[in-house]
């Protein structure tokens, strides 16, 4: 006789899981979330939306990357789940949008209890920093198609926006500022190169490295920096004033940047305005990656930009320091046919998918 244990589904770890996510899952709710209400599809009262005048509904939806195998190589599950969240919720708040929900899917060769509710409670915790109820998921025990010990997690997001109050490029002007937040560290961004650089020197996770004070495990591991509840302080302290914001990921700076600078315009990004963490250069040279190469795939310690008025940055480096927030002024914005660079400077450019571009000017010396 076949059944679906015997076909490698176990239903009872499932409901076993479930019972150990649970107080994480709730205790990331607010107000909004609608209780008992039925276990198909998690609700929200939307009634906020009523008094915009145009609410625009927006969605993102993402997953770590492989940043997941470092974290099964570890043994760790309980911070991949805010690296979920920081690249789903903050993919939202560029647009000026208020995260409203978040729901997550994991999918595994066998689940574990333990190790699943890991995983959710990360996610948990993380939406309720920056209060985005997580108000359902999935947990898919796919045997014969993953391995006994292997996942993978994904996750989506909703948020809204008032019409007026929506960023971007069309808000941008020649005379902006570019402010800088810092980064925590890699985030969950070009681990496919990091796993290879590490791979072909042949370093271990549990290495201890004098540059990170820390293991390289623990360095690599360490989760992405939420953005959501600080870029939108920024918005309502500097009502009109904040233009973009652009979430460094995949691409890095220049790629990302360029996404919010309009036809006609150029990002100009100081390179010497900030100093590169010891991770990024760690990865450059134990790997020999070219410059070009390393900056067209990491954040190099730069993890949000925000596009501001000239006249509102250096409030806006206030606002996010009394957050506690790492910020300085990055770069400015200029008109493209005036972008004068000063001599003996090095320069990476990128482009942007509606004409604008961002130059990274600086000297390859740290």
């Amino acid at each position: 006789m076949v059944d679906y244990a015997t076909a490698g589904v176990d239903i009872e770890a499932g409901d076993r899981t479930v019972e150990l996510m649970k107080a994480a899952v709730n205790a990331s709710h607010n107000n909004t979330v609608l209780a008992g209400a039925g276990g198909f599809a998690g609700l929200i009262d939307a009634s906020a939306l009523v008094g915009m005048k145009r609410p625009l509904l927006a969605s993102s939806t993402d997953g770590v990357g492989t940043k997941v195998a470092i974290a099964q190589a570890m043994d760790i599950h309980d911070t991949i789940g805010q690296d979920l969240v920081g690249m789903v919720v903050d993919d939202l708040v560029v647009m000026g949008a208020k995260p409203l929900l978040m729901t997550d899917y994991i999918a595994t060769g066998k689940v574990v209890p333990e190790k699943i509710a890991d995983i959710v409670r990360g996610v948990a915790q993380a939406c309720a920093m920056v209060d985005c109820p997580l108000i359902g998921g999935e947990t898919a025990e796919h045997p014969g198609l993953m391995a006994e010990d292997e996942y993978d997690i994904a996750g989506a997001a909703t948020g809204v926006v008032d019409e007026p109050n929506l960023l971007g490029a069309h808000r941008v002007q020649a005379g902006d500022v570019l402010i800088g937040m810092a980064a925590s560290g890699l985030h969950s961004n070009g681990y496919s190169l990091v796993r290879r650089i590490i791979a072909d020197a042949g370093w271990e996770w549990d290495r201890h490295v004098d540059e990170f004070g820390r293991t390289l495990g623990e360095e690599v591991l360490e989760p992405t920096r939420l953005y959501t509840r600080d870029c939108l302080a920024l918005i309502d302290a500097l009502p009109g004033q904040v233009h973009a914001l652009s979430h460094i990921t995949g691409g890095g700076l220049g790629a990302n940047i360029s996404r919010v600078i309009p036809q006609g315009l150029t990002a100009i990004v100081e390179r010497d305005s900030w100093t590169i963490p010891p991770v990024f250069d760690v990865m450059r040279r134990l790997g020999a990656v070219p410059w070009a190469a390393l900056e067209e795939t990491l954040n190099l310690g730069v993890g949000m930009v925000a596009v501001v008025s000239a006249e509102g940055a250096a409030q806006a480096v206030s606002v996010l320091a009394a957050a506690g927030m790492s910020a300085w002024v990055l770069g400015r914005v200029v008109a493209s046919d005036e972008a004068g660079l000063p001599e003996g400077r090095l320069v990476q450019g990128a482009k942007g998918v509606d004409g604008g571009a961002a130059l990274l000017v600086h000297k390859y010396q740290l």
